[in-house]
């Protein structure tokens, strides 16, 4: 069998991993992996085509059946075995994280302990796999319900958590008994390979896990496009979001979609100031402010405006940015198109009247004169209209407004059309469960920092998404229903 990856000019080259092998692509063209920190060359994966989405997705089907008919739990002895070999191989994978993503090896460190954990609670959910049985209206008859699985499922990965992503979805996926088919996004494949890789050590009945690579408008849309997949599941852009719900139409395939988000960070004027601008400065920074429930938007009472801002302001400058291996704060922007965008959108904002209080600049000189790097900016928006207030930054860029009391807070809060997450800081149970009820996002983080669990929800409103992950409701997604009438007269 051939390996999975080989030297060419000194630069690793991967392969599909197809059917329990590591396959040539069909389409002999490439897609350089680029290390956002120096913008060299670390990989190459193929650029894959429609026979490529086709080989993977017959081999996945063709497993399908008897990889449901396996017990639960025997599946699970499978997942719990994968955890063990990424933890197992827990600081090559981070740096691996790293090399293709760029945020701070600490953090990578800590996708790497999330990406194992994702596997370890889908495999601890194997007995609790439960249906129903329901009185029948007829005499000598029962009705049951089963949860049975969809099939095949095709997984779409984003870049900003590479390694993780693949797990959230592999794991509820293969418990639930589908066979998956994941397409990592193009800038960050290595991950899901490697995954793939240790997924060889166990064992796994080919087809189950297929791994490929390629664009978004090329592979992915072939994959979603595909008749043989039933479940299509997308952490991404609402743009993409968008088209494969457009592609996915014709088929009535079954869509789990987590978008964008535009999260709001309000600070009432009873909050803990403190530790308000802790949370306020992880949940904007962390990966570089590149993460779907960061802090988008800020809007302060303005009877503490004064004091947070000072206080967010001094703490944004003291934030160390440089090379994600030493033990910094921020590391670089993924990619140089999303670079641009960020400074597009803070030039935006300062034309249309926002002020800079710190950052709002490429950093260009010394160690930063290779990579894509922007400075951690926070300004003063004067309208809530305004795009640095209203489109996802993705990027160390925070907004700040003043408000003049809770009901406008919270009105310009829910002026978005995304729905992902919110943040409060308020010490008043009264004005925070009116938040609760009416903040039209599907988490929000009280008088705390973000940060998910794995056994909750992760689902957002609107135009951040259709569906969810996590937990007992994001597992059900992986499950279709199935009624059946049993008469025993």
């Amino acid at each position: 069998m051939p390996a999975m990856k080989d030297m060419v000019n000194g630069v690793p080259r991967y392969r599909h991993f197809i059917n329990g092998q590591w396959t040539d692509s069909t389409v002999k063209e490439w897609i350089e992996v680029e290390n956002p920190a120096t913008g060299a060359v670390i990989a190459t994966v193929p650029k894959g085509g429609a026979d490529d989405a086709d080989r993977a997705l017959v081999a996945a089907a063709a497993a399908q059946p008897a990889w449901e008919a396996l017990p639960p739990i025997e599946r699970a002895k499978l997942l719990i075995g994968l955890s063990r070999l990424i933890l197992e191989n827990r600081d090559r994978l981070a740096r691996l994280v790293v090399a293709e993503q760029g945020k701070p090896l600490t953090e990578a460190r800590g996708e790497i302990e999330g990406t194992a954990l994702y596997l370890t609670y889908a495999a601890e959910e194997a007995r609790r796999i439960t249906g129903d049985i329901i009185p029948s209206d007829n005499t000598d008859e029962q009705v049951w319900i089963q949860r049975v699985a969809h099939g095949v499922a095709v997984g779409l990965t984003a870049w900003n958590y590479p390694a993780a992503l693949t797990t959230r979805k592999m794991g509820p996926a293969l418990l639930a008994g589908n066979t998956i088919v994941i397409k990592s996004h193009e800038g960050t494949p290595l991950s899901a390979f490697e995954i793939a890789q240790l997924s060889t050590q166990l064992d796994f009945p080919p087809g189950v896990i297929n791994v490929v690579s390629g664009t978004g408008e090329g592979l992915g849309a072939a994959l979603v496009k595909h008749p043989i997949p039933r479940l299509i599941t997308l952490t991404g852009s609402v743009r993409a979001g968008k088209e494969i719900f457009r592609s996915a139409a014709d088929d009535l395939k079954i869509l789990r979609l987590e978008l964008g988000g535009k999260a709001p960070f309000i600070v009432a004027e009873d909050a803990d100031i403190g530790a308000a601008v802790k949370a306020a400065i992880a949940s904007r920074f962390e990966n570089c402010g590149q993460i779907c429930i960061c802090n988008e938007r800020m809007y302060v009472h303005e009877r503490v405006a004064d004091e947070f801002t000072e206080k967010f302001v001094r703490a944004v400058k003291a934030l160390k940015v440089g090379d994600p291996l030493t033990m910094v704060d921020v590391g670089p922007k993924f990619s140089g198109p999303e670079l641009d965008k960020v400074e597009r959108m803070v030039k935006a904002a300062t034309s249309a009247g926002a002020k800079v209080l710190t950052g709002g600049n490429r950093l260009t000189e010394g160690e930063f004169a290779r990579g894509h790097w922007f400075e951690p900016t926070v300004l003063t928006a004067v309208d809530n209209r305004m795009p640095i207030m209203q489109d996802e930054v993705f990027g160390p860029v925070i907004p700040l407004m003043t408000v003049t009391d809770f009901d406008e807070g919270l009105r310009l809060a829910n002026e978005s059309r995304y729905g992902l997450s919110a943040y409060v800081f308020t010490k008043d149970m009264r004005r925070l469960m009116r938040l609760v009820r009416e903040l039209k996002f599907g988490e929000i983080y009280v008088n705390r920092p973000g940060g998910d669990a794995v056994h909750a929800h992760h689902a957002g409103l609107r135009h951040s998404g259709i569906g969810g992950e996590d937990g007992k409701y994001g597992l059900d997604a992986y499950f279709q229903k199935k009624t059946i009438y049993v008469n025993f007269a």
